[in-house]
């Protein structure tokens, strides 16, 4: 099974300087970052340090997957953030997990004993009830919906229409932003009966840069996405 590793980043560099030198080529078929615009220096290291990278010609995380899928030469994709936030020293642990048949594992911050360090009261509470609600309304199993941290076969990016603008359109004219991948994927995914499963995974603070919630717009849009696919 071959693994392709994406990273999006924007003004990550502080994140990277620490968090690259600890994943190891080995433990992956291909190492991608996908940058959203960044000016923090970001992008000098990347080249400097020989990590293939592309500039994305459309800002927003999502667009880090668009633009990126296409140049990922394995069968399973593990999307991982550089900001600290992913404990890279998990990859082999994913990856021996995804090789027993599942379509996506995510790292939960959740499960069992695992703890985010880097929620507060609004975004615990938020990550709490997305994830009650996927799994009332979509059968869902999942402790942890929107992590971006986990594993999936590339197909099922295709599959579940995630490459498609009119999946996310409604939402963002509505609430005037831009959505991520990961809330409709785990949606979707529970709706289609994929084979999902979750390992247990700390999220340590973030390493510098600025957070990139838009908590109110994003957890409206992400609330629309998960009644519209039930309705």
């Amino acid at each position: 099974m071959k693994v392709s590793l994406l990273i999006p980043t924007l003004n990550e560099v502080e994140g990277l300087k620490q968090i690259m030198p600890r994943i190891k080529n080995e433990w992956v078929d291909q190492i991608l970052v996908a940058d959203g615009g960044s000016t923090d220096g970001t992008i000098e290291y990347l080249r400097e340090a020989g990590y293939p990278f592309i500039i994305q010609r459309n800002r927003g995380l999502r667009y880090a997957y668009i633009e990126a899928i296409g140049l990922l030469q394995a069968e399973v994709v593990i999307t991982f953030s550089p900001d600290g936030n992913s404990v890279p020293e998990l990859i082999p642990e994913l990856i021996e997990k995804m090789k027993d048949g599942y379509d996506m594992v995510i790292v939960s911050r959740y499960k069992d004993e695992a703890k985010s360090y880097d929620d507060d009261r609004i975004t615990a509470f938020g990550n709490w009830l997305f994830t009650k609600m996927i799994n009332l309304l979509h059968k869902g199993k999942y402790t942890d919906s929107l992590v971006m941290f986990r594993a999936w076969r590339k197909d099922i990016f295709k599959e579940l229409g995630l490459d498609q603008e009119a999946s996310y359109a409604a939402e963002e004219r509505l609430f005037g932003t831009r959505v991520g991948v990961e809330p409709l994927l785990s949606i979707r995914a529970a709706k289609r009966k994929l084979r999902c499963a979750e390992i247990a995974g700390d999220e340590p603070p973030r390493i510098g840069g600025k957070r990139k919630l838009r908590i109110i717009r994003w957890g409206l849009a992400y609330m629309f996405e998960v009644f519209r696919e039930a309705f």
